[in-house]
């Protein structure tokens, strides 16, 4: 791709932003798109990000921040060394690689960092950074405890630094659009959320030469990780919460380790069951074992139903009249008409299967706006506006999901959480 076809479809995938914006209802619903998305990035000095783990996810934010217009990748830091050399190959030759991440603070040359690290030591890794007086970009899950996200927040509120968090979700033009369609009444009365995220796999990764099974596989250890609630349930319990305008009054749930019994210690399988006011519910379910509905949202109102994942929006299809309703109905009018012997009187109910209609397709990595909207924060600032708000109670929705399958009980909504 050159840079003028990356330019166009750049813009191309800007303007998709902006117009699934333009709605009423969306500024309240999505301001920090409209922010993002609202003007390039001014000229000057592209932002300075030093990026704290260089693994899988870390290189891929590497490649994202790479084609912004105003930000730089100006240090790598991991402490394993196969990660930190396959970082290197990402970056100018001249960008200074560390070992340690308060060693990469002390350097200076930085305006903010990236964190793309196990998630028991985001917290650590944030605090670390406000305390040097950067700016903050962190992958979701925020924390590994609802009390780190709480200490997160309030670091970043005292020290007046941007704390972002990853949930590119909320810059896809498709989700956009599917919100801006609920705003206009398209879909009735949202009741429920049916959201799943299905693989067939053991999600344990190959032990490179020099590392360990933990360093690698550490989504599988419990004091690490919340495994399938943080690492993917975070996603779609913070587009639950985007497209019901709240957050849950309490969760039930059930979690096992049902199918992959190799000496893992965090669930395999969770089923769950958020509840909002007014009896609406977002109905989560996520295994290891069976990936035949994979990664899904289904948004079910009255009067249709939107799947952004798969970018559809479905009306609703009036029922089928049984054979006796309409012979009721024919007797109580006076109407005549054949009657067939032996027909069916009832139909089984199956899913509908009806194509629906295209909610657009985003055309460009969403990642990418997100880094430069963070960008443009960090000059001003001053965060995106609500950003902060939607991934925070994202990341406490799956640490009280986790709570709940652990306890066995309903877990209600903490009342001491940080105003965000």
């Amino acid at each position: 791709m050159t840079d003028k076809d990356f330019d166009l479809t750049r813009r191309s995938f800007i303007d998709g932003v902006l117009k699934a914006t333009a709605a009423a209802g969306m500024a309240a619903a999505a301001p920090w798109a409209i922010s993002a998305a609202g003007a390039e990035p001014v000229a000057g000095d592209r932002v300075r990000l030093g990026v704290i783990g260089t693994g899988d996810r870390g290189r891929t934010l590497i490649r994202n921040i790479l084609k912004t217009h105003n930000c730089t990748v100006a240090a790598i830091c991991d402490n394993f060394e196969p990660h930190l050399a396959e970082g290197r190959t990402l970056v100018s030759p001249a960008t200074p690689a560390f070992a340690d991440h308060r060693a990469m603070l002390d350097a200076g040359g930085l305006d903010a960092v990236v964190i793309a690290t196990p998630l028991d030591v985001h917290a650590a890794h944030a605090l670390d950074s406000f305390d040097a007086g950067l700016h903050v970009w962190c992958e979701k899950a925020m924390a590994r405890t609802i009390a780190d996200c709480s200490a997160m927040v309030k670091r970043s509120q005292d020290s007046r630094k941007v704390l972002q968090v990853g949930h590119q979700r909320m810059f896809n033009p498709t989700y956009l659009n599917a919100l801006r369609r609920v705003k206009a009444g398209e879909i009735g009365a949202i009741t429920q959320i049916r959201a799943s995220w299905h693989r067939n796999t053991s999600w344990r990764r190959p032990v490179p030469p020099g590392g360990t099974d933990r360093q690698i596989n550490w989504r599988l250890y419990r004091d690490v990780s919340a495994g399938l609630m943080t690492e993917l349930a975070t996603h779609q319990l913070q587009v639950g919460n985007w497209f019901l305008d709240a957050v849950p009054a309490r969760v039930i749930g059930s979690g096992s380790i049902c199918f992959w019994k190799d000496g893992r210690d965090v669930y395999d399988h969770v089923a769950l069951v958020y509840e909002y006011a007014g009896g609406r519910k977002f109905v989560y379910t996520s295994l290891l074992n069976n990936a035949r509905y994979g990664c899904e949202e289904q948004i079910q109102g009255s009067k249709g139903t939107i799947e952004p994942e798969l970018g559809r929006i479905y009306q609703e299809v009036p029922p089928k009249v049984l054979a006796l309703q309409r012979m009721r109905e024919d007797v109580r009018r006076g109407h005549k008409r054949t009657v067939p012997i032996g027909g069916a009187t009832w139909f089984p109910e199956l899913p509908v299967t009806t194509p629906g209609d295209s909610l657009g397709w985003g055309e460009y990595d969403e990642t990418m706006l997100q880094f430069e909207g963070f960008g443009e924060a960090v000059r001003s600032g001053k965060p995106l506006p609500g950003l902060l708000a939607q991934a925070y109670h994202a990341s406490v929705a799956s640490l009280l999901g986790e709570q709940a399958m652990d306890r066995g009980e309903a877990m209600t909504w903490p009342t001491d959480l940080v105003t965000a």
